[in-house]
Formats: C-alpha cells, sequence, structure tokens
C-alpha cells in the first residue's frame, strides 16, 4: 500500500555552517570590536552570550540570516528570553524544533481527515505515517498539509508505492 512520512527535521551540519558564518561575522563587524560577544554551539542549542540586549538582538539577527541562506526554516528555530549570564553577561538560548509534538500531530492529523481523503494517518513517534490505496489521495494530502499553516516546518518522505 502506498505511503509517506510527514517529519520534522532540521539538517545538523547546515546548522553548522551557519553557525560558523555567524561567528565569523560578528568578529569582524565594527560594533562588536573590543567586546565579549560569542555564540556557543553543542549541537543541540546555540547559546547567545553579549553584554547587551542591543548586542544579542544583533547576533540573533545575524544568526537567522545566516539560518536562512543555508535553507534552515525559521520555524525551527525558537529564541529564548534572555536572562543573566553573571559578570554582567546576557545570555540567549536558541532551540532547535526537531520531530512532531503531539499537539502538532493531532492538529495534522485533524486536517487530513477533515479533506475526506481516502487516507489513513498515524502517528509514530515525532513523525506521521501517512498511507492510501492511491497515490493520488496522498499527493493531495500533501497538497492541503502545505497549505495548512503549522509552527513547524514539515517535510515528505519515505514515499512508497
Amino acid at each position: 500500500m502506498p505511503s509517506f512520512d510527514i517529519v520534522s527535521e532540521v539538517d545538523i551540519q547546515e546548522v553548522d555552517n551557519a553557525v560558523n558564518q555567524a561567528r565569523k561575522e560578528i568578529e569582524g563587524r565594527y560594533d562588536f570590536k573590543g567586546s565579549k560577544a560569542e555564540v556557543q554551539w553543542d549541537k543541540k542549542e546555540i547559546t547567545l552570550l553579549a553584554e547587551d540586549d542591543y548586542k544579542i538582538g544583533a547576533m540573533g539577527s545575524i544568526l537567522q540570516t545566516k539560518l536562512h541562506r543555508r535553507g534552515i526554516d525559521i520555524k525551527a528555530v525558537k529564541f529564548s528570553d534572555m536572562e543573566e549570564a553573571g559578570g554582567r553577561m546576557l545570555r540567549q538560548k536558541v532551540t532547535l524544533v526537531q520531530g512532531i509534538d503531539r499537539e502538532i500531530a493531532k492538529d495534522v492529523i485533524k486536517l487530513i481527515k477533515d479533506s475526506k481523503l481516502k487516507v489513513q494517518p498515524q502517528v509514530a513517534d515525532d513523525k506521521i505515517k501517512v498511507s492510501s490505496k492511491s497515490i493520488d489521495d496522498l499527493q493531495e494530502c500533501i497538497k492541503i498539509i502545505r497549505a495548512g499553516n503549522f509552527p513547524l516546518p514539515l517535510q515528505y518522505n519515505n514515499m512508497r508505492s
């Protein structure tokens, strides 16, 4: 039976490249000369450290620009509130959204069921598997999901016939 998976994934290598590009731009910018501004990346989350909120905001903007240019959807990046980091420094954590959580999966499945297509969606861990007897129905299902506005980027893979 034909099927495909709906997932939400971020290419870690592209994020790594974007973080390195952001670091280089921050090091070379005039308004950051002589300041303690740094971008830390531990393969799970990005941490922005700077002396004031203006610099954190500028660093966040640079990071978003570099991520977008590397093909990372900005919906996959969540900025937390700024917090004190000690030594008159501020910290802002940036997390990457990987996988579809239960609430969003319920919304996606509701959208699919409301479309009255002859497809069977089911949640499997952090992805949604959709199957049908007709490939045309699956393609129509993808169109409907793309038209929906969800708070995270969705990809479609493992199309099997």
